[in-house]
């Protein structure tokens, strides 16, 4: 049986915010300015509310200052775009950041677009996206960021390494396969409508799986001593015992430990790098708008 190495992205995550937070003591001493982060929520979805007070919690223990801004689910697109507008203008805000997903009647592309790129600790804006794509300074989705952080721990540069990218969304699929074409690789962007798709992935020393259907990919999916970065966070149905269903990715863990080389566990892998990442866009969001060289190893 393989002993492959489980990427702690929890650990990595924790370090990284360590280092945020000693930058942020930095920045304030130097500019006399705390950097701030302003998180919108629209309605009382409860996984966005979670989400929203996890980040909230990061924001301050990192030393930066929090702006909550919670809306009914009625509000207007105009009212929130308004307010949106008023962030972009406020100089305590570096970073915005609008949770999805948004009511139906809203449309989250219009809302998205209205931020003012230089804030966009998202990454989402059409602006930064473009930046990304042809090689400029710019900011870099949360999650795929984070993904390609554990990639460059475990295996130091990855030049020339064949990279399978399964998912192709605008907050995931897209940008990470971007990240990996700045990084050297060989990428191929896989998806629902891809021929054969274990042949493909099977060609690939890295794998990153952002589909979102619960342990899609299975070990014999997998070539020999590959590296598997699992974004997907699927809840299972819940068993007699449980009041809640087990926590799973779109990668069975226990087949792909048996070809996988390294491979990151759900839950504590990806996920806690997502928002220590964005606290690192926002305190890189600060240091911009001061005009100020961001720290090396942020």
């Amino acid at each position: 049986m393989n002993n492959a190495v489980i990427i702690d992205g929890k650990a990595f995550a924790a370090q990284l915010r360590l280092r945020v937070a000693a930058s942020v003591e930095n920045f304030v001493a130097l500019t006399a300015h705390k950097p701030g982060l302003a998180v919108v929520l629209v309605g009382d979805d409860p996984a966005s509310q979670v989400y929203v007070g996890s980040k909230k919690k990061a924001t301050v223990e990192a030393g930066m200052n929090s702006f909550e801004h919670r809306l009914a689910a009625s509000v207007s697109q105009g009212e929130l775009i308004a307010l949106v507008k008023t962030l972009n203008a406020d100089a305590a805000v570096d970073g915005i950041l609008v949770q999805l997903p948004l009511p139906p009647h809203i449309d989250d592309k219009a809302v998205i677009a209205a931020i003012d790129p230089g804030k966009d600790v998202d990454g989402f804006h059409v602006v930064n996206a473009g930046r990304l794509a042809v090689g400029e300074e710019a900011f870099v989705p949360c999650t795929p960021l984070g993904c390609l952080m554990l990639l460059k721990d475990h295996m130091g540069d990855l030049s020339g390494k064949n990279a399978v990218v399964i998912g192709r969304s605008n907050i995931v699929g897209k940008p990470m396969a971007q990240l990996l074409l700045a990084e050297n690789c060989t990428v191929t962007i896989a998806h629902s409508r891809t021929q054969d798709l274990p042949d493909v992935v099977r060609r690939a020393d890295i794998v990153v799986a952002a589909v979102g259907r619960a342990e899609m990919v299975t070990g014999d999916y997998l070539k020999p001593g590959a590296v598997v970065i699992d974004v997907g966070i699927n809840r299972l149905e819940p068993e007699a015992d449980q009041s809640k269903g087990r926590l799973v990715g779109d990668v069975a863990f226990d087949d792909a430990l048996r070809h996988a080389g390294a491979i990151t566990p759900v839950p504590g892998g990806v996920g806690p790098m997502t928002i220590a990442c964005l606290l690192r866009n926002t305190l890189v969001a600060a240091h911009r708008r001061a005009g100020v060289a961001a720290p090396e190893g942020i």
